[in-house]
């Protein structure tokens, strides 16, 4: 191990590493109940269950984790990405129309091209296409994006037919009643205590809330009348979640996905917006995963003092295309799998600031998701108010980045302001995305300042336009 991890060379010890590894899984661990939570709405139409996603979860973020670690020697450790898995439920199936195998065809597209941008080099090239402005809006859009999920799930935010939106209502004395009141009182609970715990520097704050919002919600359903009245328990066998994997996630790209019948039958949807409406999903898809996936890897390895200095004397993650293939390649093992693109997690940086250095951390991290796929019995317990605060929570984290953008120049601030509330508002990512760019060009166009204009970004506003005047 010494001698394939490097870990003299490294500073570190077995010991560290197995540290570090368990320390990641603990703080990203929610992913294995929030990813089958948030694609519990497509459960009725497409008949895919907790269980099936859940395995796919768990199995992406083994293979994922452990490609990261291997081929990169990094202390990294992959699963779906947050925000990502929203696109795909709520955009690209409730949104667009495709069907869950459809949706997988896009994944898949998204690692094969990022796999070939990699290799190619052609990536930096793609990634200098998006405007600052707008590059640095879209994680805080996505950020909006999924907190207001998270408010949804925990009906703290409903339906309303004056406003389209309102405050769930807490009056006990008017329509309200405790059973309704008591969810949305354990969401708000559940996202004060991951503050809490995070203040005070508690390894895996989100993952005990999770469990705590969970257990709450079951001892106050002793208050409610009639709460455990249904309440059955589907099955304690953990390997009927593998027979539902196999038989509803598992290989679903490749038997159903390329059968867009259904979308074609739709009113409105001809080959033609099939061909637009899929060439801007896979971009918008593949964007946000490349974007994420940068992000993640300078945030994490700079603060743990890992970055080396390139031939140009810049700083720069050490063996940066190898974890970008890996998060590639993790992004086909998901299609394949069943589940959204794989990107590699923030919360990877919790166990390099307790001495992480290597790809063994990593295998450790694989190791604790590979023992978890056999506790989905556990994970089905858990109720959308107890993971919705992981939602809301992640959502908060996502939209610091705000403060790197150049409000007081209206060439950057109304692309990146149009890039993060069009996401929310138009419960569509890639819209969010489409208005920052539609903007950015408008705006230099009309202002003189089209030379700043690169080829790339007309190219891409270019689709995004024909998106919305073609096929929406």
């Amino acid at each position: 191990m010494n001698d394939f991890f490097e870990l003299k060379k490294r500073g570190t010890t077995v010991r560290t590493e197995v540290i570090a590894g368990l320390t990641t899984f603990t703080a990203m661990a929610y992913i294995l109940m929030v990813n089958p939570g948030i694609f519990s709405a497509l459960s009725e139409r497409d008949g895919v269950t907790f269980g099936a996603l859940y395995i796919a979860t768990a199995i992406s973020a083994v293979v994922g984790t452990l490609l990261i670690g291997f081929l990169a020697n990094l202390p990294l450790a992959q699963a779906s990405g947050m925000g990502l898995n929203a696109f795909f439920v709520y955009t690209v199936c409730l949104g667009f129309g495709f069907s869950y195998a459809n949706a997988l065809v896009f994944v898949l597209v998204d690692g094969l091209i990022f796999v070939l941008l990699t290799l190619t080099g052609l990536r930096k090239k793609i990634f200098d296409a998006i405007p600052a402005a707008v590059r640095i809006a879209i994680p805080a859009g996505i950020g909006l994006f999924i907190a207001f999920l998270g408010l949804q799930d925990a009906g703290i935010i409903v339906d309303d037919g004056a406003t389209l939106v309102g405050l769930g209502s807490f009056n006990l004395l008017g329509n309200a009643t405790w059973a309704s009141i008591m969810p949305r009182l354990v969401t708000i609970l559940a996202v004060i205590a991951i503050a809490v715990l995070s203040m005070k520097k508690v390894r895996g704050a989100i993952l005990w809330s999770i469990l705590g919002g969970a257990a709450a919600y079951y001892l106050l359903g002793l208050t409610v009348p009639g709460f455990y009245a249904g309440f059955t328990v589907d099955t304690l066998n953990p390997l009927a979640a593998f027979a539902a994997f196999g038989s509803e996630s598992f290989g679903k790209v490749f038997t159903a996905g390329f059968d867009f019948s259904g979308y074609l039958a739709a009113e409105g949807h001809s080959i033609g917006t099939l061909v637009i409406t899929f060439a801007t999903t896979s971009l918008a898809f593949c964007m946000v995963d490349m974007f994420d996936t940068l992000g993640t890897l300078y945030g994490a390895c700079r603060g743990g003092n890992l970055l080396v200095k390139n031939a140009k004397g810049e700083e720069e993650v050490p063996n940066m295309n190898r974890a970008m293939l890996a998060d590639a390649l993790a992004t086909c093992t998901g299609a394949v799998c069943g589940t959204s693109t794989v990107t590699t997690f923030v919360e990877s940086s919790a166990g390099v600031a307790v001495g992480g250095r290597t790809g063994l951390s990593s295998v450790v991290t694989a190791a604790m998701f590979l023992v978890a796929m056999f506790l989905s019995p556990v994970a089905s317990l858990i109720p959308a108010c107890a993971y919705a605060a992981a939602l809301i929570y992640v959502g908060i984290l996502m939209i610091g980045c705000v403060k790197n953008i150049d409000w007081d120049d209206p060439a950057a601030a109304i692309p990146a302001f149009l890039t993060m509330v069009m996401m929310p508002f138009s419960y569509n990512i890639s819209y969010g995305i489409a208005f920052g760019l539609i903007a950015y060009v408008a705006i230099h166009l009309l202002s003189g300042r089209f030379k700043e204009i690169k080829i790339g970004t007309w190219v891409v506003t270019l689709l995004f336009l024909a998106m919305f005047l073609l096929t929406h």
